[in-house]
């Protein structure tokens, strides 16, 4: 299905609340609510009054007057519904509920039934009430998203700060932010350090602090002190924007159950018109004692219970109540469809660095070869060498600190797949791997082999002077994560890493994974998941984070990729992103996508089972167009605080 593109430009905060000119708040918006309710409150006075004065026999309450009270009282609820009816009939949509509750309601009228014709119209219209109050309640988060988005932009122009709206400014601008006040473009914290409230990207409402140089979002709250940031990516690239981008566009995306249930409704509806067609004439034919008024009533209770507005409106809501929920824990699906193919994983794949790791390289041991070189000597030299180098491993050893003045390194080549070659202080120096070091006829110390960890070694005037490990760090819910992955039901759970085998090898073992596999391209990775999906009846999830694990998350049943750290390629290729970069959030998203399920099917089942009691008992002649109204109306209710639940539910 084509996404709807949306105009960020026409998102405007508190849309349902707009602002006077002189900037106060207008409250025509809570005003329009309670006139939504006055027809349905004018007819509900005039029934009760109505069915008072027949129940004590007022004399004066009989023929014309009696039907022009009741007439007024059908009106103001109604004509509203009859003229959609004829709306949709003009545009080619003849069977829908406005049609069966217009019929029903009408033929009340053409047979004396006045009260049951204004109670079922009543009743429709207090339901659609209801079923509005409960949607607008659904895109609560949505609608709270909209409330973040930032209005405005304090930018560094002609030596000074000047308010603008955040699509004017440009990457690489200056922009300043008070306490307070929301991150209006992505950036990078040019402060010394900063605390923000980040719970509109990431549900999170735990505050959280960064330094300077680090990365700051929009949509963020400055909670401490005057900071400026340096703005990376435009208004329309911004995280804020692509949040607001996906969750607004997932609605378009329908389950498989919606969608069904939509096409089963345009062909139900009209089946039920001519079912009660037939129920008013062909027992003419076969009854005795057969009187056209009372069939006919029983045709028009056989209307009003078969409305599948309970089915069309309540499941609908219950995949919109699971995709608000899931918003609100930081994980956002782009479709109700992907909520269902949550439920149905038997198989996750895994990313390493950026997944399940925290993507940041610490020095974990210092191992020295040459007794005449101290610690932070040889690591001066090594640093001089990095320093040349942006990969993360450089930036790891860089961040050693070392006494004194630091040395500088010059005519530094690369030698490809292997590491540096340079001049330091006047001495030859090789920084890089084992290859690195054998290829220069230089022995490496045995014990090497058997360390998983990443090596950096260093030689000096053709003297090995020792080598550096580094790590990365598992994250802190990495186990919590496969733990209750297992809980929910996933079978098999699997590393693909284009990390070096040993070291995924180590991570997969800590964690207790059941395979794992390293040293794989892209292309490698996207052969194994192919490998795996091909299997019978097996559903596979791909969590990744790097631009690489985009091809694999594209081919996934289920791709779901870290919105946090994650990159922009692999985050508009998912289906499902996780915005706190915690993997423990995917056994959070399949609960979610479960209950929504279940509460989905609950309605179904409401629906069509007391319905089809209803209406064995209408054609029977013993249910009245009160039953039907229940049997309507009332299981429609129903269905809506039932699918109204996933917005109050919590999972652990």
């Amino acid at each position: 299905m084509k996404k709807k593109k949306v105009n960020l430009r026409d998102l405007k905060p508190n849309s349902k609340e707009p602002q006077s000119q002189d900037g106060a708040q207008d409250h025509s918006g809570n005003s329009s609510q309670i006139k939504a309710y006055i027809p349905a409150i004018i007819s509900f006075t005039m029934l009760i009054i109505g069915i008072g004065l027949d129940y004590f026999d007022v004399t004066f309450f009989k023929d014309w007057i009696r039907i022009t009270w009741y007439g007024i009282a059908y009106l103001p609820v109604g004509l509203p519904v009859v003229k959609a009816g004829w709306e949709s009939i003009k545009k080619g949509d003849v069977f829908t509920e406005f049609l069966l509750m217009s019929i029903a309601t009408i033929g009340a009228f053409a047979i004396g039934e006045y009260p049951e014709g204004v109670a079922v119209m009543l009743f429709y219209a207090v339901g659609e009430l209801f079923q509005n109050a409960a949607v607008n309640r659904a895109k609560g988060n949505i609608k709270a998203l909209l409330d973040v988005r930032p209005n405005e932009a304090r930018v560094y122009r002609n030596n000074d700060y000047i308010s603008v709206s955040p699509e004017t400014v440009a990457i690489g601008e200056k922009v300043q932010v008070r306490v307070g006040e929301k991150i209006p473009l992505d950036g990078i914290l040019l402060s010394e350090k900063g605390s923000f409230n980040t719970a509109a990207l990431t549900g999170e409402s735990k505050p959280d602090t960064i330094v300077k140089g680090e990365k700051v979002f929009s949509g963020s709250i400055n909670l401490d002190g005057v900071i400026e940031i340096e703005t990376t990516k435009e208004f329309k690239d911004s995280s804020i924007a692509r949040i607001l981008d996906m969750v607004q566009n997932a609605t378009a995306r329908k389950s498989k159950t919606e969608l069904f249930i939509r096409k089963f409704a345009r062909i139900y509806t009209p089946i039920v018109v001519f079912l009660a067609i037939a129920l008013t004439i062909l027992p003419y034919f076969f009854v005795s004692d057969y009187v056209f008024r009372e069939w006919l009533y029983r045709a028009l209770i056989f209307l009003v219970i078969s409305c599948p507005c309970a089915l069309v409106i309540s499941i609908p809501l219950g995949y919109f109540g699971g995709l608000g929920a899931a918003s609100k824990n930081g994980i956002l699906f782009k479709g109700a469809s992907f909520l269902d193919e949550m439920t149905r994983v038997t198989t996750v794949v895994m990313d390493k660095t950026g997944t399940v790791t925290k993507g940041v390289f610490k020095i974990k041991d210092v191992v020295i070869s040459s007794g005449s070189l101290s610690e932070p000597e040889m690591m001066k030299y090594l640093m001089a060498m990095e320093e040349q180098s942006t990969h993360p491993i450089a930036r790891a050893i860089m961040e050693y600190k070392a006494d004194g003045d630091s040395f500088q390194a010059s005519e530094v080549s690369e030698i490809a797949g292997k590491g540096l070659k340079g001049t330091v202080n006047g001495k030859t120096v090789l920084v890089g791997n084992k290859a690195l070091m054998t290829s220069n006829n230089l022995e490496v110390p045995v014990e090497t082999d058997n360390i998983v960890e990443s090596i950096v070694m260093i030689s000096i005037e053709g003297k090995l002077a020792g080598y550096v490990t580094i790590a990365d760090e598992l994250k802190d819910d990495a186990h919590q994560a496969i733990k209750q992955i297992r809980e929910s039901g996933i079978s098999k759970i699997i590393m693909l890493s284009g990390d070096k085998d040993s070291i995924t090898q180590q991570v997969a073992k800590e964690l207790g994974m059941d395979w794992a596999k390293g040293g794989l391209l892209p292309e490698d990775k996207l052969n194994e998941v192919e490998k795996l999906m091909s299997a019978k009846n097996n559903k596979l999830a791909f969590m990744g984070d790097g631009i690489n694990d985009a091809p694999v998350l594209a081919v996934s049943d289920v791709g779901v990729a870290m919105g946090g750290l994650g990159s922009d390629v692999a985050i508009e290729t998912a289906d499902v992103i996780i915005q706190t970069d915690q993997p423990s959030k995917f056994a959070k998203a399949v609960k979610i996508g479960r209950s929504t399920r279940r509460i989905v099917w609950q309605n179904i089942g409401l629906a069509f089972g007391v319905k089809a009691v209803v209406l064995i008992l209408g054609a029977g002649g013993v249910a009245t167009m009160w039953e039907a109204v229940f049997a309507d109306v009332g299981v429609a209710l129903l269905a809506i605080l039932n699918a109204v639940r996933l917005q109050n539910m919590k999972w652990k």
